[in-house]
């Protein structure tokens, strides 16, 4: 069941020795800024966990990792090339599978050439090692796993990279990462690559000769496609050459605020057209809207509800983005290497509106938070019990069955 996960003791790394790896303190899994529940009545109250209970929860975009409660410290946490895995808040949270994305080479992000391709194998080796140590948090690369998960209370961890630099000019690459356990990859992550064009770019070359044989390759061995931080140019290309459809996991509405972070209707209608989902996205300042400029649940939640009406129920998930720690923090220690401080500051992105700035988004301040109030959100707003299970999961587990292999 989602009400309550069986949880697990074990936190990472350990099995080593203190002397074994550089120690740093970590931000609180739980309630590290006050929570903010949506109010519900008690009939609603019911209602919320026969949901849990009944319903297979999918997150399609997380950072399921937990940072150093000093932010400024991530930079050194990172380059030590072990993170740790969100146990307790996994266990406090409702979601029955969590798409995790790797740091993506993080360890070398403030090279011009990051994303190299041992320090991605290194990301998720490592990961693996750690979850291998304990059996509540599983390496899942099928349906059946996700199913299964909530059946048994467990959360199951599906492997991801947000974009496709490292695999170079080597279509074989994409058959090994599947073989080491990713089921999703990114075309592009933000900058262009030798697949196509990352939405920083200011022109959009779209999908390049290589990135068809890369997506062709992808649907040959059942790699979900990801383009969420592709340009536009190369998110249409890629959906029109996929013989599957694709997911944009965290994104939303351009129409509802100017950014290249956000997608034009004509790039949703396309992906849902070729039966594909788009998640919802919630990671600090992206998806506020000209009526709600401060971020909030509320915000993204109007970002689902205008893409919802947009292409249908049938299409449309949550990919919120969140981690474990001081999401706001880590965006200024990383800004030069972010594509969100790009887009705000390229004008061609439509970054430039003015907005307030937010500590965090309340009601979604991590993956703990989110899987709650997303729930509580739809039973408040009137959805019905079959309407919330399709975008809390079975859309997302319906685009996966079609797609992996």
């Amino acid at each position: 069941m989602s009400l309550k996960k069986r949880g697990t003791d074990y936190r990472s790394w350990a099995y080593l020795e203190p002397r074994d790896l550089t120690q740093f303190e970590l931000a609180r899994e739980i309630e590290r800024v006050p929570p903010h529940p949506v109010s519900l009545s008690d009939d609603q109250e019911g209602r919320v966990r026969k949901i849990l209970e009944e319903c297979v929860l999918v997150s399609l975009h997380e950072h399921a990792s937990t940072f150093p409660a000093n932010i400024t410290e991530s930079k050194a946490y990172t380059h030590e090339g072990r993170m740790v895995t969100a146990f307790e808040g996994l266990a406090a949270s409702h979601w029955d599978a969590v798409f995790d994305n790797l740091m993506d080479g993080i360890l070398n992000i403030e090279s011009p050439h990051g994303w190299k391709w041992t320090e991605v194998i290194h990301d998720l080796g490592m990961r693996l090692c750690d979850l291998a140590h304990q059996d509540f948090v599983f390496h899942a690369t099928s349906v059946d796993d996700i199913r299964r998960a909530h059946r048994e209370e467990r959360v199951a961890w599906v492997a991801s990279l947000e974009g496709a630099a490292m695999i170079e000019n080597e279509l074989d690459r994409i058959d090994i990462l599947y073989g080491l356990g990713i089921r999703a990859l990114g075309i592009t992550y933000s900058e262009s690559n030798a697949l196509g064009s990352g939405l920083k770019e200011r022109r959009d070359g779209g999908l390049t000769s290589f990135g068809r044989q890369a997506v062709e390759r992808m649907n040959k061995v059942g790699m979900l496609i990801d383009c969420s931080h592709c340009g536009d140019q190369t998110t249409l290309d890629t959906i029109a050459a996929s013989k599957k459809p694709i997911v944009l996991s965290h994104i939303g509405a351009r129409a509802l605020w100017n950014s290249n972070r956000l997608a034009p209707d004509d790039v949703l209608k396309a992906c849902a057209d070729k039966g594909g989902v788009i998640g919802v996205e919630a990671a600090p300042h992206t998806t506020i809207t000209t009526k709600q400029p401060v971020h909030s649940l509320d915000s993204v939640m109007e970002h689902f509800e205008y893409i919802k009406d947009l292409v249908g129920i049938d299409h449309v998930s949550f990919g919120p983005d969140t981690l474990y720690g001081d999401h706001v923090g880590l965006h200024q220690v990383y800004a030069s290497a972010l594509s969100i401080n790009a887009s705000r500051s390229n004008p061609t992105n439509g970054g430039t509106q003015a907005h307030p700035r937010v500590e965090y988004v309340a009601g979604l301040e991590n993956p703990t938070e989110g899987s709650s109030n997303l729930v509580r959100w739809l039973v408040k707003g009137g959805y019905s019990d079959d309407d919330i299970a399709k975008v809390m999961g079975e859309n997302a587990l319906r685009l996966l069955a079609d797609v992996w292999v």
